[in-house]
């Protein structure tokens, strides 16, 4: 049974008829048993604010800095280990550097801003002070203190590494403790990842727990100064959303929903150009890479009627030189998905997509796999679907696994009535060297997502790809996505603390924002 991480103690949970299962994606194998019965909840959120949040309260920003310094290199110093548990998940050495060297990048991204862009001090005062009356005795300014709260992290079963760490990156620089509730898919990892912070003792006491199980009982012990940051479905999101105790208490919730992000293919750009290829082989890696896994993948791929064949013939080809099996494997490109479960859910995704068009490339019940068993094994083929770009079903499903599917628009007009049909995206990539058309489809597409990504000729070889959240950008998006943000710098940090107007005379602020503006 998997233990969890409470009150700076791993505890077994109580014997029960109702644990889940987890096995191995790739061979079925039983990894481990989940859950939280019998755990002390209430207590541990208790520790969290009694030990944890006082403990990084008191901390300035450079000494909570050192803290995210102390994680990245404990992480990195046993990244080896993370990345063997990852196969187990079905995912390729490609696919557990993504996770878990981009969560050590993300902790020394904001260890880095927070030296640089945050004072030496526990606390922050925004900005100049503005003058409230005729004299300049009675000032306002705006300052921003930690909470005296936690946040419970409710993570996707995808990033078990990556997601924990960019939330807890963030929660760490505000000073807020964290209880980190992984999915049971892959909650043996986030499991491991935070035995390797408490063996090096990178975190004081109270400042990271960990519940492995439910944690439904729990939402009803947050409070008013607490944060629940939830990663998941968009139907869990809208539950969590009207949680009765969570309305009462105004508990902040930030959603980072799943969502049917796209690419564009602009007018301008030929099939054959070095730009084109570029196009398709942002459709194929989002496919492919953590098998198509990512809340941030390609799922629409929106081309002009005219390029359409092309398209489509150009995916195909590429997808076909992609091969499928175990992760352990030489030239495997693609594993499995995290479990048959999530395997069942792709396939009928993909087959109601698929009833107002066609399957153009893949079978969804079948698969060529090297050294697996197919049906043991989580396996799908990379599925590409040419689809009626008016049907509701492929605006509105989102298969979440390496499928995508490719509407042929008749002008640009259409094509910006198609990307706001998602409803509310994380992402989306616009790829055309015309800057008038850019600029004009930029200013259409942009209420609808948390992201941009405009390729183009002169930044298609340096670009870190359609499906790349970075500490710098925020990452999120509007309505179906979740509506919620994380990351974007330090404003990541301040969205976490609490900011309050003070209204004052110049001596008492001076008094108070000594060593503790922005750098």
């Amino acid at each position: 049974m998997l233990e969890s991480y409470l009150q700076d103690t791993w505890a077994t949970p109580a014997a029960t008829d109702d644990a889940a299962d987890v096995r191995d994606a790739v061979t079925g194998e039983t990894v481990c048993r989940v859950s939280s019965a019998g755990l002390d909840l209430a207590g541990a959120f208790d520790h969290a604010r009694r030990v944890g949040g006082p403990a990084l309260g008191e901390a300035t920003f450079h000494q909570r800095a050192d803290l995210l310094d102390a994680l990245a290199a404990a992480v990195r110093a046993r990244r080896e280990e993370l990345y063997a548990l990852s196969a187990r998940a079905g995912a390729t050495p490609v696919d557990a550097r993504y996770d878990v060297d981009g969560g050590i990048r993300v902790l020394r991204d904001y260890a880095t801003r927070a030296r640089t862009e945050l004072p030496d001090a526990p606390h922050l005062i925004e900005g100049p002070a503005e003058r409230l009356a005729r004299g300049d005795d009675f000032l306002g300014v705006h300052l921003c203190t930690p909470s005296p709260g936690l946040m419970l992290q409710v993570n996707a079963f995808n990033f078990p590494v990556w997601a924990p760490l960019e939330k807890l990156a963030q929660a760490v620089l505000a000073g807020l403790p964290s209880v980190v509730k992984p999915a049971t898919p892959t909650a043996y990892l986030t499991e491991h990842l935070v035995r390797i912070i408490t063996d090096a003792g990178a975190l004081p006491p109270g400042a990271l727990q960990l519940v492995v199980g439910s944690v439904r009982p729990a939402l009803d012990l947050l409070g008013e100064q607490d944060v629940l940051s939830f990663t998941g479905s968009a139907a869990t999101a809208e539950t969590l959303r009207t949680h009765p105790h969570l309305v009462s208490r105004s508990v902040r919730f930030n959603s980072e929903a799943d969502s049917v992000n796209a690419i564009v293919l602009a007018p301008d750009v030929r099939p054959g150009s070095p730009l084109f290829a570029a196009f398709v082989r942002e459709v194929v890696t989002e496919m492919t890479v953590k098998a198509g896994q990512k809340c941030t993948a390609i799922r629409r791929v929106l081309v002009p009627r005219e390029h359409e064949a092309a398209a489509l013939d150009a995916i195909s080809a590429e997808l076909a030189g992609v091969v499928i099996g175990n992760p352990a494997a030489e030239g495997v490109r693609m594993g499995a998905v995290v479990s048959l479960a999530q395997r069942d859910d792709v396939r009928r995704a993909a087959r109601r997509i698929a009833e107002s068009g066609r399957f153009v490339h893949g079978d969804p019940d079948k698969v060529r796999v090297v050294d697996a068993d197919p049906e043991q094994g989580a396996f799908l083929d990379t599925l590409l679907i040419s689809v009626d770009p008016d049907a509701s079903a492929p605006h509105e499903v989102e298969p979440f696994g390496p499928a995508a599917s490719v509407l042929a628009y008749r002008d640009t007009a259409h094509a910006a009535d198609l990307i706001a049909r998602g409803r509310g995206s994380l992402a989306a990539s616009l790829v055309s060297d015309d800057l008038t058309w850019t600029t004009a489809f930029v200013r259409r597409a942009a209420p609808w997502h948390g992201r941009l990504h405009l390729l183009d000729a002169t930044n298609m070889d340096q670009t870190t790809g359609h499906g790349s959240p970075l500490p710098a950008l925020r990452h999120g998006g509007p309505g179906r996505a979740g509506g919620g943000s994380e990351m974007g710098g330090v404003r990541g940090v301040l969205d976490l603390m609490q900011r309050t107007a003070l209204q004052a005379s110049r001596r008492l602020l001076e008094s108070l924002g000594e060593n503790s503006k922005a750098a």
